[in-house]
């Protein structure tokens, strides 16, 4: 079982270790800053922290020794003449000028890529490096598509890739989702791309187009490491999954009290069993009658179990972002960090939940550490 645990806040990195006395703050970097997303590379395990600085900027620090000392590599760049699409929600209909304004995702390639990450940014381009982030490269192919350019802004204003997936036992095929631009996938390491999200559905446009692959709200994609053709989607009109590969997906209607969300976790042994933090949705944004839950499946989707023991019960009205649950590689540890800094971890799968830490920043990302 893990005994680390990396959190990516408002205000700093964290760090949580295991011992004899249960879970404690071990490290905690970048004081007061904004760490948006956070990676430890399973391969060599370095440690990536992404620090978005508003006016200034955003950057981003690796460390090989497991954070004792940090440098800053470099962050993506969109090249001069870039732009975004107009969406349909443009007041003026127009494309505006690209810029990087959030690291929304870091990956690392295969095996076989031992240099090798992926980026996802706000506003939409995906990114590669060949170096461990000394340099980056817009994925033109996916960028250059004509339909990136009706892909538009869904909890954020401008559109944004938030999830990639590279297959376990084949570098060349990544699967990508995007808020609001449907899931792409290429098998050929980036020279080309499909969108497949045939089977999700959308009803915040009109219904004609509710089925439009591309405008679809992705607010999470994880694929199981056990079976990589199975993705779960958590959408934002329900949960969906795929066992083809995308080719089709299917929305499952057991996932109960909600299912609106934004962050899903899959088992990495069980394909079938997966981890959702349901609330509702739009005007809203809390949990379902102001009570935090988790739901679990263990069926693929057909039913599931309302997770409490240890949670707050009622009024508890904590929201956790798209990265803030993970599941450790045996599948009994899991993490969950929301939007007021509450932090919970489980170590039976969730049938039970102890509370770390109730006055944490706000958190982002959660991921347990390569150890």
């Amino acid at each position: 079982m893990s005994s680390q645990i990396h959190i990516a806040t408002r205000k700093g990195l964290f760090r949580l270790d295991r011992n004899s006395n249960g879970w404690s703050i071990g490290r905690y970097d970048f004081e007061g800053e904004h760490v948006s997303m956070m990676l430890q590379d399973h391969r060599d395990g370095t440690i990536f922290a992404a620090l978005n600085h508003g006016h200034f900027g955003v950057k981003l620090h690796r460390s090989s020794d497991c954070g004792v000392n940090w440098e800053e590599c470099a962050v993506p760049v969109y090249p001069e003449g870039a732009e975004i699409g107009a969406g349909p929600f443009s007041t003026d209909g127009k494309p505006k000028p690209a810029s990087l304004s959030e690291i929304w995702a870091l990956e690392p390639g295969g095996v076989d890529q031992p240099n090798r990450l992926w980026c996802g940014t706000i506003p939409g381009g995906l990114f590669r490096s060949d170096d461990r982030g000394s340099s980056w490269q817009l994925v033109e192919s996916l960028w250059d598509l004509p339909e990136r350019q009706h892909w538009f802004g869904g909890g954020k204003d401008d559109p944004g890739i938030h999830s990639i997936c590279v297959h376990p036992e084949n570098s060349q095929h990544v699967a990508v989702s995007i808020s609001c631009g449907g899931v792409w996938v290429t098998e050929d390491d980036g020279v080309s791309w499909r969108c497949k999200a045939d089977g999700i559905r959308a009803d915040y446009v009109p219904p004609d187009q509710a089925n439009d692959p591309n405008i679809q709200d992705v607010h999470r994609l994880v694929q199981s490491p056990s079976e990589p053709d199975s993705y779960w989607a958590q959408h934002h009109n329900g949960v969906f999954r795929t066992t083809d590969g995308a080719n089709s997906w299917q929305e499952l209607s057991g996932i109960k009290p909600s299912a609106f969300g934004f962050a899903v976790a899959v088992h990495p042994k069980k394909s079938d069993t997966a981890w959702f933090v349901p609330a509702i949705k739009d005007e809203c944004r809390v949990p379902v009658d102001g009570q935090f839950v988790i739901a679990r499946t263990t069926d693929g989707g057909k039913t599931s179990e309302v997770l409490t023991k240890g949670l707050p019960g009622a009024h508890s009205y904590d929201i956790v972002y798209r990265h803030a649950l993970d599941v450790d590689g045996t599948g009994n540890c899991l993490a969950v960090g929301s939007t007021t800094g509450n932090f919970w971890i489980s170590e039976d799968s969730g049938d039970s939940w102890q509370k770390i830490s109730t006055n944490l920043p706000p958190i982002y990302c959660v991921r347990f550490a390569k150890t």
